[in-house]
């Protein structure tokens, strides 16, 4: 018995992939006699439909993205099929990005890396510091892991606080997490917060969720760390929040827009440093990827669940 599996579209990627479907077990196939389908090229989402529609005989779809943002209307017009993402793929070297821009942040990096003269001293400690972490998937498993040895105080807000494991996860649990709390309690947890790192999926309950007000509700010398989406903060009250010093600073590996505009305010703030997009790299994410296309391949074989369900319901 085997799984017939499409690569598609043909693209740098497919080869990797293709020996990712044989190593599981299955057998690659071309899309009109394949079962399930792994699509190779993030760049080309709205091809996705229309290769599905065209080959009935695929059942279910591996995507190559974390968050399902760039093809949810493709997803949800689709029920019928069994959807899979990269949730949890990318959290490794997503949740180091998150932790060197944190220590980047804390540490005074952005102003001395725009020096061009001996400055005066300035930074604080993430040893010890309070850290709250929006989401409660693979990255945030990852980072607390990642935090363990500073001795942090982790809050962990995520949609499902009663979840034993942060729902969606590959693997892992909240463990190292002071306290696992829901959406209601941000106003709470936010006065108390040295560092604010986002690391969960964009839907429209969580689009904007950092505004004027929570940014207000933060210390002055907080840092916001965003490894997310940009569309979780609203960029305008950043800017404010920014230039007025009601916050330390802010370490962007996302922004909104994006790609941020050469002249765009931000890059001019001496407390911003940004980085585009590349907590995780196609480099980097290629192999994970493939770890992942493996290991489903083989649970299909096994009749067994598949890693990374798409959640209709929850958007991602």
């Amino acid at each position: 018995m085997s799984v017939l599996v499409a690569v598609e579209p043909d693209c740098w990627r497919r080869p990797v992939l293709a020996e990712a479907v044989v190593r599981g077990g299955g057998t690659v196939s071309v899309p009109d006699g394949a079962s399930a389908l792994v699509w190779a090229e993030p760049t080309q989402a709205q091809l996705i439909g229309e290769m599905v529609d065209a080959n009935p005989g695929i059942e279910w779809v591996q995507l190559p993205y974390a968050g399902i943002e760039p093809v949810v209307d493709v997803v949800t017009a689709r029920p019928a099929i069994e959807w899979y993402c990269g949730k949890g793929v990318y959290a490794e070297p997503v949740a180091e990005h998150a932790l060197m821009l944190a220590l980047a942040g804390m540490r005074g990096m952005a102003t001395y890396a725009r020096a061009d003269a001996w400055s005066a001293p300035e930074g604080r400690n993430l040893l010890g510091a309070s850290v709250t972490v929006l989401g409660g998937g693979g990255i945030t498993n990852s980072l607390l892991r990642l935090l363990a040895p500073f001795g942090c105080e982790v809050t962990v807000l995520r949609n499902r606080p009663e979840l034993p494991t942060p729902h969606g996860a590959a693997s892992g649990s909240a463990d190292g997490a002071a306290r696992v709390v829901g959406p209601d309690a941000l106003a709470d947890v936010l006065p108390g917060t040295d560092v604010l790192v986002l690391a969960l999926a964009l839907t429209p309950d969580t689009a904007g969720i950092i505004g004027a007000v929570e940014l207000a509700a933060l210390p002055d010398h907080a840092w916001v760390i965003n490894v997310a989406r940009g569309g979780h903060i609203v960029t305008d009250d950043l800017v404010e929040a920014l230039r007025t010093g009601q916050i330390g600073g802010a370490a962007l590996d996302v922004t909104d827009p994006e790609p941020l505009p050469a002249d765009h305010p931000l890059w001019s703030l001496p407390n911003c440093l940004i980085t585009p997009h590349i907590g995780n790299t196609p480099e980097m994410g290629l192999v994970l990827l493939a770890e992942r296309v493996e290991a489903n391949v083989a649970l299909r074989l096994a009749d067994e669940p598949l890693i990374g369900p798409v959640y209709l319901d929850l958007g991602y």
